[in-house]
């Protein structure tokens, strides 16, 4: 019978302004993003079944810091910021673009980063060269596919397709991927149980040095 894994505590640590003075830098982490209103913040309530650890809003653009939480007081989440549509300034984009980047390529314990796509509409370009930066500077990274609720299944499949069909432009070997919902409470386990197995990974490897 196969373990389900589950979580025990979820605790906000707090708002970074960039990397270098986040807490916790040796425990596995796991960062999520997306375009502004993904439902990222949806989610990251829905993976710990905490209804406000991660702030909500339909306004666009909510998250603006590097939001830390310390789950089961072993393994983090990163709540950063979104990219593309949000009402601000553009010189307030580019200083969270300079600053995610700054954190996705220099923490030193992140270990997969949760890209989350909105299945309810077609392909985004900018989720598309988001997901190739990553590939081109060698961050691990998984896809989420996001608000599966919204349309018929049929229509959700046709805009999943049509975003792999996308990807494989560009890649050989395609990412990992998880369905999800926030509102039908779907893609929590399968998500969790790929952290759990990360995390083990983490442990395995930190006793043999």
């Amino acid at each position: 019978m196969k373990i389900k894994y589950n979580i025990i505590s979820a605790d906000y640590v707090g708002s970074f302004p960039n990397w270098g003075k986040c807490q916790l830098p040796d425990n596995p982490e796991y960062a999520f993003i997306g375009r502004s209103n993904v439902g990222k913040s949806s989610f990251i309530n829905l993976l710990t079944e905490r209804n406000n650890l991660a702030l909500t809003s339909s306004k666009p653009g909510k998250t603006r810091m590097l939001n830390l939480f310390l789950i089961d007081g072993k393994w983090n989440i990163m709540d950063l910021p979104g990219y593309g549509y949000a009402k601000v300034s553009k010189a307030e984009k580019s200083k969270w673009e300079i600053f995610i980047s700054a954190y996705i390529l220099n923490r030193p314990n992140l270990l997969n980063v949760f890209v989350l796509i909105d299945a309810s509409i077609p392909f985004q370009a900018n989720d598309i060269d988001f997901i190739n930066e990553l590939g081109e500077n060698g961050i691990a990274f998984s896809i989420i596919f996001t608000k599966t609720d919204k349309l018929s299944k049929n229509k959700i499949q046709s805009n999943i397709s049509g975003f792999i069909r996308e990807l494989k432009n560009y890649w050989t070997e395609l990412p990992l991927y998880f369905m999800a919902s926030a509102i039908d409470k779907t893609g929590r386990q399968e998500v969790l149980d790929y952290i759990f197995s990360l995390n083990k990974q983490f442990i395995d490897f930190k006793k043999q040095i």
